[in-house]
């Protein structure tokens, strides 16, 4: 597997909710919600990133709001302050909410779903705060956009066993094919812990810690598959990653711990031998390094 694979694959996206929002005249409505889309089916809006970015929008346009930034979409002229609608949010809503008074000029998709915070971290982190990908409905755009968003349009109106695990793989599908064209937008020399997973050095190295983290890597044995010397490889990953080597893999191993801590039914023991410590006692403190919590406490923190 791929080192973006792996990545994409340790999000963990499921939860999947959304609802159509109707505007009629002149209208507005804010969110700020963890990883959410929307698609603007008819009209044209104007999105607004406060003290970050504004942008006119229109039918068929996809917004990928990745990290959950503050967004706000408005009638283009439109100047009161938007109403959020975190609470109309129940389920699959296919009656749409209505915003403003008079006729309907617009209608937008809105889907909000959830991710694993801690695996998905560093990924969020190096997205743009929006990625907009235009032109997704007149068959100008990504022809996977249109095939989705199909797919998605009729799954909605029928009530089939298995809608809710379907309509979360379409999105993730919708979430993998934004981060697939962001990182072929990136720029080659840039920087980025995303243009990483397409360096023909650093790729292979990201699949084999992500494929093997209790393993015991050292330098040596990362940069041979790396294929460089042992300084070339630590300054390249050091340069791209904004870390070395055993620094990522160590926090790796960490965010990884944290969902075996939530999810399984696992002793402190066992999780710090799967993520590939020697002793409970080193995993630990290592841990509470990281998390300024013990193993114990973040579980019980965090129990459902």
């Amino acid at each position: 597997m791929d080192a973006l694979s792996h990545i994409l694959e340790e999000v963990h996206l499921r939860g999947a909710e959304y609802l159509y929002v109707s505007g009629h005249d002149r209208w507005c409505f804010g969110l700020q919600e963890q990883t959410i889309f929307h698609v603007v089916l008819t009209g044209s809006v104007r999105l607004v990133l406060p003290n970050i970015e504004e942008r006119m929008l229109e039918a068929g346009d996809i917004v990928f709001i990745p990290a959950g930034a503050e967004h706000r979409f408005l009638h283009p002229e439109a100047t009161w302050k938007p109403q959020s609608l975190l609470h109309e949010f129940n389920g699959h809503r296919n009656d749409p909410v209505h915003l403003g008074d008079g006729l309907s000029n617009t209608l937008i998709l809105s889907v909000r779903c959830l991710v694993d915070v801690e695996m998905a971290r560093p990924l969020l982190s190096s997205l743009p705060p929006s990625i907009v990908i235009q032109q997704g409905l007149d068959g100008s755009g990504p022809a996977w956009l249109r095939l989705g968003l199909d797919f998605l349009a009729l799954e909605s109106e029928l009530y089939r066993p298995g809608r809710d695990t379907l309509i979360n793989r379409l999105i993730s599908m919708f979430l993998i094919e934004c981060v697939r064209d962001y990182v072929e937008q990136l720029p080659k020399n840039a920087n980025s812990w995303l243009n990483a997973v397409r360096d023909p050095y650093l790729s292979p190295v990201l699949s084999a810690i992500h494929a093997k983290p209790a393993y015991g890597w050292t330098v040596v044995e990362l940069a041979s598959i790396a294929c460089l010397s042992r300084s070339a490889f630590a300054e390249r990953f050091s340069q791209m990653m904004g870390q070395p080597p055993l620094a990522y893999l160590t926090q790796y191993r960490l965010r990884l711990a944290t969902r075996l801590l939530i999810q399984q039914d696992m002793s402190i023991s066992k999780i710090s031998e799967k993520v590939g410590y020697a002793s409970e006692t080193a995993f630990s403190q290592a841990f509470r390094r990281q998390y300024e919590v013990s193993p114990s406490q973040y579980k019980k923190e965090r129990a459902v």
